[in-house]
């Protein structure tokens, strides 16, 4: 072989893609003090619409934008999800190339007979066909990869809300679970002085009866409101990307306002859901698909050329062109299936408007109706708190009964109950409202 010849396999060698395995790693990546730094110095850099850049300090109490940007920042799911948006963009590389040239080359050695050569044979040919439909095919595939990339913004948008729900609900909990403990502890103390009353003789079976019903029924809600907060702090500690044994601070997050109608957040979810977007591009993709089931109706092309030296010395060159006759098939099953694909996206994409335009007016509605109870609490609780304390410092004069005064302490807890509920509700819905929205709550305005 020739210098030339050795330059050029060299050369055509060097670009070739070499195989190197990845091994699974079988032992999650602990969260380091290393780890957390990075997670930080991504979170005052994030670059997402829904997030403004946070200086995270895990000494502090985060706010419901740092949960957020940790949630995207940290979360596994998330994670694996932007690894495998690669994909997409490799098959747009993919789809970009051109088709490689074929070539054959053939030897006929005499056997027999008066000539004395050996015969020679050889083809370079190149499908045609891949160069027509080449527009298409990477059309589609650039819509296909810009789905994905929707589909992820979406999937981070979702799991951003999560976190800030689960956040939410942990605030209302801790205020739940705060008053369920005084509940508790004061219904306790009420059944057990009652006991003592009843053993001395001083009070009849019936009033116990009831005490001891009270007791129980504060301490079931006790202990429902205390494996509900434990069940909240874990789903954070996963959605945001943190062993289960650690503890976040979180800070109290101000009451929403309320939100506009539900026409005007529907506009809002038309221009900003980026899975309608993603839909809208699964769409584009399709009818790159349909064009080029009806590209391919058409013969495919496949032209070469062709030389030979048979045994007598004779040599010959010359092109050669082969295609199918479009005579039966014509493709008309794979134009079916695309454009019956293409229908069935369009519906699909029509549903999701319909639902997003209910869920919208549900979620709008439900704020609504946590507000009017809110307010409805709101003006009853000076009333029932004046009586609590007015019942007490009678109950310490000795003008009334203990259990008096313990039960206009009770009213008053179950007073604040239902306002954390009610404010629980409204921090909750608005939060879905904006999932539903497609923009947090600060981009409503504009």
């Amino acid at each position: 072989m020739t210098t030339k010849g050795v330059c050029a396999a060299a050369l055509l060698l060097s670009a070739c893609a070499t195989y190197r395995p990845l091994p699974l790693d079988e032992t999650p990546a602990a969260l380091s003090a290393p780890a957390l730094a990075v997670l930080a110095q991504d979170a005052a850099t994030i670059d997402r619409p829904f997030l403004q850049p946070e200086r995270i300090d895990f000494t502090r109490p985060l706010d419901p934008n740092a949960v957020a940007a940790l949630a995207v920042l940290g979360n596994r799911d998330l994670q694996a999800a932007r690894v495998r948006a690669g994909v997409a963009d490799a098959q747009v590389f993919a789809a970009g190339l051109l088709p490689d040239p074929s070539f054959s080359f053939g030897l006929d050695p005499l056997l027999s007979g008066p000539d004395t050569m050996l015969g020679i044979s050889s083809s370079l040919g190149l499908n045609l066909n891949a160069l027509r439909t080449r527009g298409v095919t990477l059309q589609q595939a650039r819509a296909d990869a810009r789905k994905v990339r929707l589909d992820l913004a979406w999937t981070e948008w979702q799991t951003s809300g999560q976190a800030r729900l689960q956040a939410a609900r942990i605030a209302a909990l801790e205020r739940q679970v705060a008053l369920d403990l005084e509940s508790r502890d004061s219904t306790q103390a009420m059944l057990d002085r009652m006991l003592r009353a009843a053993g001395r003789g001083d009070m009849a079976g019936d009033a116990v009866q009831g005490a001891r019903v009270a007791a129980f029924d504060a301490a079931e809600r006790l202990r429902t409101d205390e494996k509900d907060l434990g069940a909240a702090r874990l789903e954070l500690a996963k959605l945001i990307g943190f062993p289960p044994d650690r503890e976040l601070k979180l800070a109290a997050a101000p009451l929403p306002p309320s939100p506009p109608d539900a026409s005007a957040l529907f506009a809002i979810a038309q221009q900003r859901r980026t899975d309608l977007k993603a839909l809208r591009a699964g769409y584009e993709a399709q009818e790159a698909a349909v064009h080029k089931a009806v590209l391919d109706q058409f013969p495919n092309l496949d032209l070469s050329v062709n030389g030979a030296r048979d045994t007598a010395g004779n040599v010959t060159l010359g092109p050669a062109v082969s295609f199918t006759l479009p005579l039966w098939n014509r493709n008309r099953g794979g134009i079916a299936v695309e454009r019956a694909t293409r229908a069935a996206l369009k519906a699909e994409y029509e549903a999701r408007l319909f639902q997003t335009r209910a869920e919208i007016a549900a979620a709008v509605n439900g704020i609504a109706i946590a507000r009017r109870q809110r307010d409805a609490v709101l003006a009853a609780l000076p009333a029932v708190r004046r009586f609590a304390a007015a019942s007490r410092r009678a109950a310490d004069r000795g003008d009334i009964a203990l259990a008096t005064a313990a039960t206009a302490e009770q009213a008053l807890r179950d007073k604040e109950m239902q306002r954390v509920q009610a404010e629980r509700d409204i921090a909750e819905q608005t939060i879905a409202l904006e999932l539903l929205a497609g923009a947090p709550q600060e981009a409503w305005k504009e």
